[in-house]
C-alpha cells in the first residue's frame, strides 16, 4: 500500500512537470496516480465515474496536444498548405529536435507552408503565431487537468 501511495506520490509530481514540458504528456502520469490511489485504498477514495471522466478528459488532452497547434494556425489566417505544414513539422520536429522540435517544427512548418503558396511573410509568420498560441492553449488545458488531479489525489490521501 505504501509503495503505490510512493508511487503515485511521483507521478502525479511528474505529471505536472510533463504538462508543461514539451514531448512529455503530463496528464497520463497523474491518471495513473489516481488508479494507483485507488487501487492502494482499495477504490475508495475515487468512484469508477471519477475515473472514467478522469480518463476521458486525459485522452482528450493528448488529443488537443496534437489538434490545437495545427487549429490555432488555421484561426489565425493559414491556408490549407499552413495548416498541413504545422502538421507536419510538428510530427518531424518531434524526432529532430526533441523536446521542444513539437512547437518549432509546428511554427517553422506552418511558415514554411505558408512561404511556398505566396511569399508574405507577415501571413506566414502570423500563421506560425497561431501555433504558439494553440500550443499554450493545449498546454493550459494539461496543467489545469493535472492541477485537479492533484488536488483530487492530495485529497484521497487524507
Amino acid at each position: 500500500m505504501i509503495v503505490l501511495i510512493l508511487l503515485g506520490s511521483i507521478l502525479i509530481i511528474v505529471g505536472l512537470l510533463g504538462s508543461v514540458a514539451p514531448g512529455l504528456a503530463g496528464p497520463p502520469f497523474s491518471f495513473l496516480a489516481l488508479i494507483l490511489l485507488s487501487i492502494a485504498k482499495h477504490g475508495e477514495p475515487f468512484s469508477a465515474q471519477f475515473l472514467v471522466v478522469m480518463g476521458v478528459l486525459t485522452v482528450l488532452a493528448l488529443g488537443l496536444d496534437y489538434v490545437l497547434p495545427a487549429l490555432g494556425a488555421r484561426r489565425y489566417g493559414a491556408s490549407k498548405y499552413g495548416f498541413w505544414g504545422a502538421a507536419l513539422g510538428m510530427i518531424i520536429g518531434i524526432f529532430f529536435i526533441p523536446p521542444w522540435g513539437m512547437i518549432i517544427g509546428a511554427f517553422l512548418g506552418a511558415v514554411a507552408g505558408e512561404l511556398i503558396v505566396q511569399e508574405q511573410t507577415q501571413k506566414a509568420l502570423r500563421a506560425g503565431w497561431g501555433v504558439f498560441v494553440g500550443f499554450m492553449l493545449g498546454t493550459l488545458y494539461k496543467l489545469v487537468l493535472s492541477g485537479v488531479m492533484t488536488f483530487y489525489f492530495i485529497k484521497g490521501l487524507f
